[in-house]
């Protein structure tokens, strides 16, 4: 296998850690410079530069794309995509988790655990959204930060109110998001890479350090993580569209509350905790994958006129409950189940004698006309309304 690691950084532990990984298993390992690529564009041909001379053939590619350059960084991963090399993490996967207000967006429709949060630009609007998120104290976070900066425990509505007027003064979107009292000064970092949790530690925070960051102090143990934290880990890197990242959670009395997808993990931590070869894990993974690069698949399915890819559910009441798939007549529609949600749990490719029962949903390719009256129709959520007392007015003859 000959892999690509897109790094700025060729002299890092991580990148050092792949390129030594690779090469122990025979691999050629080549670290390019995101910044150094041109990308070309023409009919049927996409291609790619590399100081300024074509670049040769790659197996496969691990980003390692720093905040900074995320927009050149992800149009890079995207050629590649195009050109058909696998590339552990997809570009769509490594826009959406660097955004944190689009990585919660994404994972708060899929049933995972995270931290109550809000998003307000309004200075009107602060107040109510302190109030919905259980009041102070709150945590407040910028959207583009990392390893800890820019994330700041107000202890109290006043201080709340004056940090985030300062930080919308100097233009920086912040989120607000609810105090995980029980897991104050602490979290878990899951390694993931494809479908499992190679590894695990647990940073604490030192003295009067909220975060846990070893960037800013914090120390760390390795552990053992229970399924219900794997499999939310693991979840979330594939929701996200990752096949490697770190997931970061917060020890909820309720379990699993993830506060953040990382598309570039670091190794050192990791493996120096843990005393495992992740990077060799990354590595073999990547040689198992290297057949099988990122597919859109609404760009590569819907391409056929009336055909598309939509959910079905299955409400309650409806007549397909007990029915198998294939007694379903879907198939006969020319509807194609490609993959059964059934709560938390993913069937993917379910067999025709799969029973479906009320409440699973069913994500299929097909004619999009005969699906039409097999979608639910959009139903509005019952809302409880709060009357709020203005001051009164004082009349005037006056009519604006």
């Amino acid at each position: 296998m000959k892999l690509g690691i897109l790094s700025c950084s060729p002299r890092c532990y991580s990148t050092r850690r792949l390129v030594e990984a690779a090469e122990q298993r025979g691999h050629k390992a080549k670290v390019l410079n995101t910044l150094r690529f041109a990308i070309d564009l023409k009919q049927g041909d996409p291609d790619l530069f590399y100081l300024q001379k074509q670049l040769s053939n790659y197996d496969a590619i691990l980003p390692r794309i720093g905040n900074s350059i995320t927009y050149f960084g992800t149009a890079v991963i995207r050629q590649f995509e195009q050109m058909d090399v696998f590339s552990a993490n997809s570009s769509a996967g490594v826009a959406n988790s660097r955004d944190k207000l689009r990585c919660l967006q994404i994972l708060s429709k899929h049933h995972i655990g995270i931290p109550q949060t809000t998003f307000v630009r309004d200075k009107k609007d602060v107040l109510p959204a302190i109030k919905r998120v259980g009041g102070a104290p709150v945590v407040i976070k910028l959207l583009e930060g990392t390893q800890g900066i820019g994330v700041l425990l107000a202890e109290s509505v006043k201080s709340a109110e004056s940090i985030i007027e300062l930080l919308q003064s100097q233009r920086q979107n912040v989120l607000i998001q609810k105090f995980v009292a029980e897991s104050k000064g602490k979290d878990i970092r899951a390694f993931v890479v494809g479908d499992q949790v190679v590894a695990a530690m647990r940073r604490v925070a030192q003295g009067q350090e909220f975060r846990s960051n070893v960037h800013r102090g914090g120390v760390t143990e390795a552990v053992t993580l229970d399924a219900n934290y794997c499999e939310t880990a693991v979840r979330a890197a594939q929701i996200m569209g990752l096949r490697v990242a770190g997931v970061d959670m917060l020890e909820g009395k309720d379990g699993p509350q993830i506060m953040e997808v990382n598309s570039s993990p670091g190794l050192e931590g990791i493996e120096s905790c843990t005393q495992l070869d992740v990077a060799g894990t990354v590595v073999d993974y990547i040689a198992g994958q290297v057949n099988f690069p990122e597919i859109d698949i609404r760009q590569r399915l819907t391409v056929s006129r009336g055909y598309g890819v939509t959910e079905i559910h299955i409400p309650e009441g409806s007549d397909y409950i007990g029915k198998t798939i294939s007694e379903s007549g879907l198939r006969e529609k020319d509807i194609n189940a490609l993959t059964l949600y059934r709560g938390t749990t993913v069937i993917p490719n379910p067999r025709s004698d799969r029973q479906l029962e009320s409440g699973d949903r069913l994500l299929c390719f097909g004619k999009l006309e005969l699906m039409r009256d097999l979608i639910p129709a959009k139903t509005r959520r019952k809302r409880s309304y709060e009357v709020l007392e203005l001051p009164a007015q004082p009349v005037s003859g006056k009519v604006d």
